[in-house]
């Protein structure tokens, strides 16, 4: 069996596995995997197995608890962990598979924590300061991290970040759709959120906190299957929505947009 560490946001990840080329390939580049360092103890523990169920059928997860263990199932992945999300055992079909259960695991796991939160969205730096892009499906994250270039992408779908009283971090993303990560920015301060979209001329409108608060409630990766984690995920986003101003950014398909954002 063979084992490697990753680092993502500040947790380090020891992953194991009998294939760990196909355990590891979400980690794009490897500029998330790091040397073993015998003296710091893993805050999460993985071991991952090729060969479950079937393909991707759609998106519904059923959580189960029993027993101090959680399981979270799909057509195409299983989750098995300890109630504090510190050793789990992830069973996958493929590699899409793999990067939504992962995806999965490391959200339940910093909310459980409550150090922040995984966000359906892209992300991109300008003059050292993060700005967000979320939307529905189809509302254009994608297409607004390519049309970000040649600024740096910290996410193309799932953002990651931390959120504290003081300050709003957002951390290179190794949960990637399309593009790959350059590794040279690993984490920025958030400066704002934008609500994409799609639109025939580009305007930008900073919305109130309560409907920021009700748009981006859907767009964070969480599985609801305990109160006391749900409260969680309220109080994050709540913490986030009064630090950063959100906004609604109707945009063209051109890099136009950034004129509203610099």
């Amino acid at each position: 069996m063979n084992k490697i560490h990753a680092l993502i946001g500040e947790h380090l990840i020891q992953i194991t596995s009998n294939n760990i080329e196909f355990a590891t390939s979400i980690f794009s580049e490897n500029e998330f995997l790091i040397p073993d360092n015998e003296l710091q103890l893993p805050h999460l523990m993985i071991h991952i197995e090729k060969g479950y169920g079937v393909p991707f059928v759609d998106y519904h997860i059923k959580v189960t608890k029993e027993k101090g263990k959680i399981h979270f199932q799909r057509a195409d992945y299983l989750i098995e962990t300890d109630e504090e999300y510190k050793v789990a055992t992830v069973y996958v079909y493929d590699q899409l598979a793999l990067k939504h259960a992962l995806t999965n695991l490391y959200s339940s796991y910093i909310v459980y924590h409550n150090w922040g939160l995984l966000i359906h969205s892209s992300c991109a730096i300008e003059d050292e300061r993060a700005h967000i892009f979320a939307g529905q499906s189809g509302a254009g994250k994608s297409t607004a991290a390519k049309l970000s270039h040649p600024r740096m992408l910290l996410s193309d779908e799932a953002t990651l970040v931390k959120i504290t009283p003081n300050e709003i971090t957002v951390f290179d993303s190794p949960f990637r759709s399309e593009i790959k990560s350059t590794g040279l920015i690993k984490s920025c301060s958030l400066a704002s959120v934008q609500l994409l979209h799609q639109s025939l001329e580009n305007n930008r409108v900073q919305i109130n906190k309560s409907d920021g608060f009700l748009q981006l409630m859907d767009k964070i990766f969480y599985w609801a299957h305990d109160p006391s984690e749900t409260k969680k995920v309220v109080k994050l986003l709540e913490t986030l929505i009064n630090k950063v101003p959100i906004y609604n950014l109707h945009f063209q398909k051109n890099n136009t947009f950034w004129e509203l954002i610099s």
